[in-house]
This record gives structure tokens, C-alpha cells and sequence, in this order.
């Protein structure tokens, strides 16, 4: 949907405020130690872009790793088994870590990117908290997870006030209202925990050349997701965030994209706009879900 867009393709560069091209990023994106690159999870135009980008970022013998939002750290034995009986073979990882039973869109979209890295001999790495430890976290609050990881993490400092504020208003909309008042701070709490793990697991697993992260866009926030949380940790360190981004035929504008993500300024280093992929009402589809 919306190819015609002005904005179609394009690639902004937010601090320099202008367009550049697909070899002007990728060569600001091979300075970096650390990249993050958002997308749509059902998205195939932006897992397409995300491919050619890791295989850019792969060229010359430079071997990062390659971190996933989609792979919990539970995972990681049967990632590096499966690399071990079949390297190369990204059908097989999907098999270990059964993907058709995650939860997580189609295999389809994402096996070109994990057959880039696996064709350059990328470590893969599963970076994300268990779904059942979030769970605990949402329930039972920080003190569900190990004293050192919650240390590490970085759990148990409050929040300034207004990010605070501005990921609980963020948690509510994503939610459609739906979601008790009470629970907003848990929310809060998980999703924060998730930003840091996954910041985590990269900076535990970066090899020489540093590492790239495949998430979500929320997570690749520059303000306050992983690239946040990597500049506070690794303070001199580059590090890069692209947010994938399709187009709305309202908003012709890159500034005019900022309000969808409560800022006033696109919170990425670099946005690709894309095409659009319709998409059912995600409030429609919860209110059909409480309804039954």
C-alpha cells in the first residue's frame, strides 16, 4: 500500500535532517560498534531491508553479532546445537527453537535474515527475557528475577518521572484502554526489563566488531529502548538505531511521524519508510478477543 508516497524508500537521517541513500547508511552503520534495527514484526518489506542490511554490515570478514528479539536466552543452547549439526542451515534453527509454535509471525519473514547471518558466520544470539520470567515480573514485580540480574539490569532505579509517565500512556494505548490502571506500572517494569536484557545479551555476546540487534520499533527507541540503554552502559561507544517505518498517506512529512511515538523528534539515529501492509484494527481484534 501507499508505493506512490513521496516518502516511499526513503531514508532520513534525523540529526543532519535530510535524505540520504541505502550505501550512506550502510557505511555510517559499518562505524558503529552497535546496531539496532527496529521493524514491524509482520512486516515483510522491513525483515527484506533488515537482511541486506546485516549482510552489508557482514562484508570484508567483519563478523558481528547477530542478537534477536525473537529468541529468549532459554533458547540459546538449542541455537548454538543446531549451528553445531547443520551450520548454514537456517531451516534447521527454525526447527530447534520450534518458531511455528512461538508465537511470532511466520517463518517466512524472518528466514532471510537469519540466512544472511548464517551465511557470513554470524554468531546468533537469543536475547530476550523468557516470556515466563516477564510473567513473574508482571505479577510479582522486580523482585521475580535474581538479585544480580535485577542489579544488572538496573530495575530497582526509578524511572524519571515523565519517561515514567510517558511508557505508562504508551502501555495504555497499546493496550486500547483495555488494561487495568494497576497494571500500567507492571507493564512499565517489563518492558523496561526487556529493553535492558536485551541490551544485555548484547553487550555479553558482541564480538570484536560489536553486534546487531533485530526488535521491534518500541525497543529501538534512541530515548529510551536498547540503544539508550547501550549509550548508558558503554559510554564513547557508537551506536546506531534504524526505525523501519511505513508510510501513512496523512503524514508526508518525516518530522510528522514523531507524534506517533509521543516525541518531539523521530527517537532513531536513521528512519526507512516503507510501503504499508494492511493491517487488522489491533483494538477491534482485542475487544473481539474480550468479547468471547
Amino acid at each position: 500500500m501507499h508505493r506512490e508516497h513521496p516518502l516511499t524508500g526513503r531514508i532520513w537521517d534525523v540529526k543532519a535532517g535530510r535524505f540520504v541513500d541505502a550505501e550512506a547508511l550502510r557505511d555510517a552503520l559499518a562505524q558503529a560498534r552497535f546496531v539496532v534495527l527496529g521493524e514491524r514484526h509482520d512486516q515483510p518489506d522491513h525483515h527484506q531491508l533488515q537482511a541486506w542490511l546485516v549482510q552489508s554490515l557482514a562484508t570484508g570478514g567483519r563478523k558481528p553479532a547477530l542478537a534477536f528479539e525473537m529468541l529468549d536466552v532459554g533458547q540459546q543452547a538449542a541455537v548454538d546445537a543446531s549451528q553445531s549439526r547443520a551450520p548454514g542451515d537456517a531451516d534447521a534453527l527454525a526447527l530447534a527453537v520450534d518458531w511455528a509454535g512461538s508465537g511470532w509471525p511466520d517463518w517466512s519473514l524472518y528466514r532471510p535474515i537469519f540466512a544472511a547471518g548464517l551465511e557470513a558466520v554470524l554468531p546468533i544470539v537469543a536475547a530476550n527475557l523468557p516470556r515466563a520470567q516477564v510473567r513473574d515480573l508482571v505479577m510479582r514485580g522486580p523482585e521475580a528475577l535474581a538479585p544480580e540480574l535485577r542489579q544488572r539490569l538496573s530495575l530497582d532505579t526509578p524511572l524519571p518521572e515523565a519517561v515514567e509517565q510517558a511508557m505508562r500512556q504508551e502501555q495504555d494505548e497499546a493496550h486500547c484502554g483495555h488494561l487495568p490502571k494497576e497494571m500500567l506500572g507492571p507493564m512499565v517494569q517489563a518492558q523496561r526489563a526487556r529493553d535492558a536484557h536485551l541490551a544485555d545479551r548484547l553487550l555479553s555476546a558482541a564480538t570484536e566488531p560489536g553486534g546487531v540487534l533485530i526488535t521491534g520499533n518500541g525497543h529501538a527507541r534512541t530515548d529510551r529502548g536498547v540503544p539508550a540503554q547501550l549509550a548508558a552502559r558503554t559510554p564513547g561507544q557508537d551506536v546506531r538505531a534504524v526505525g523501519l517505518l511505513e508510510v501513512d498517506p496523512e503524514l508526508r512529512e518525516p518530522a510528522d511521524y514523531a507524534a506517533s511515538f509521543g516525541a518531539q523528534s523521530l527517537p532513531f539515529d536513521y528512519v526507512w519508510f516503507t510501503p504499508a501492509v494492511p493491517m487488522e484494527d489491533p483494538c477491534a481484534a482485542l475487544l473481539k478477543h474480550h468479547k468471547k
